[in-house]
């Protein structure tokens, strides 16, 4: 057998050397692996950010996917109800309301003629209606004078009348008061 070297003996320096170093090394290996092992507890319990971020991947992708399908169907739609108003319906719906808007025209026109052509009537009959109350206010002031005229006349007349009536009672009763004077002294 071959003696140790006496390098390599339990009590060298170098032994001892090595063993702190192989101690160290050991040490530090299980000091990184517990490191290790606390950065993956602490990352799975306390920093939920990895599964944050691939929920929230997720999510947008999804929303994106389905959410654009979606909105380019309607947006397709909608650009077809779009030119197919410009191109059919506004051109009918012109096309429409110029046919009405000549017809509108025309009867507003002809109203508008008939207003026109009765108004004038109206403005004649009262025209007229002046003239004719007019005339006829003079004929009516005439009849009046020649009414007064005559119930002048026959006031007069009655007066007279009335007159020579009263004189005839007073001679008539003068009369008959001499016949009863006469009478009386008889």
């Amino acid at each position: 057998m071959s003696s140790p070297s006496p390098s390599r003996s339990a009590g060298s320096p170098l032994t001892q050397s090595l063993k702190a170093r192989d101690n160290s090394t050991a040490m530090a290996a299980a000091t990184q692996h517990i490191i290790k092992d606390v950065g993956e507890i602490h990352s799975r319990l306390l920093d939920h950010r990895p599964f944050i971020q691939g929920e929230t991947r997720y999510f947008i992708k999804e929303f994106e996917e389905k959410r654009g399908h979606r909105e380019i169907s309607f947006l397709g739609n909608f650009n077809n109800s779009i030119s197919e108003t410009k191109e059919n319906t506004l051109t009918e719906c012109t096309d429409l309301m110029q046919d009405q808007l000549a017809s509108i025209l025309k009867t507003l026109e002809s109203a508008n003629n008939a207003i026109h052509r009765l108004q004038h009537r109206e403005q004649e009959q009262l025209k007229d209606s002046v003239t004719k109350k007019g005339t006829e206010n003079e004929k009516l002031r005439t009849h009046w004078e020649i009414f007064m005229k005559e119930q002048e006349q026959k006031r007069l007349a009655v007066d007279e009348e009335h007159r020579k009536a009263v004189l005839r009672l007073k001679e008539q009763y003068n009369e008959m008061g001499k016949d009863l004077s006469k009478i009386a002294l008889l």
